[in-house]
């Protein structure tokens, strides 16, 4: 009888590859904000978004998740009804958790320009699996 190998596989691409390839390019509502009065004070502002949902781009299955952003604004603040219609945008789309989260970071920093801006995206379990992506800016 041989011996198993010890010898370490590569990994098998995934059939999930290719399915988002073009999400850094995905045209979403624009994020309104309204002019801070304070620009020369530092301060955190915590927004908290408890029923987030988008689609599982594999199965179609609804993903449901909390999202926290906080951030440091300079010259503008957030509009948070235009935010919430942000959100809503993703609640058909088939997205992968690491993605919305990035995309939803990249969309905020580039309309409010902050100091500093954190998301903390938590899923609820999928099979039997919590996930949790977090992503800073820091304005260099």
């Amino acid at each position: 009888m041989k011996a198993p190998s010890s010898k370490l596989q590569a990994p098998s691409c995934s059939s999930y590859e290719g399915i988002q390839k073009h999400i850094r390019n995905l045209r979403t509502p624009k994020i309104e904000v309204w002019k801070n009065q304070y620009p020369d004070k530092s301060y955190i502002i915590c927004l908290a978004i408890p029923e987030f949902t988008c689609i599982c781009p594999k199965t179609g299955l609804p993903d449901f998740a909390s999202i926290k952003i906080e951030y440091s604004p300079k010259k503008y603040c957030i509009e948070l009804k235009s935010l919430k219609m942000y959100t809503i945008f993703y609640r058909n789309l088939g997205i992968f958790h690491e993605h919305v989260t990035n995309k939803i970071l990249e969309d905020f920093v580039k309309a409010t320009q902050p100091r500093w801006a954190k998301i903390t995206a938590e899923f609820n379990p999928r099979g039997g699996i919590t996930t949790t992506v977090v992503r800073e800016y820091k304005k260099r």
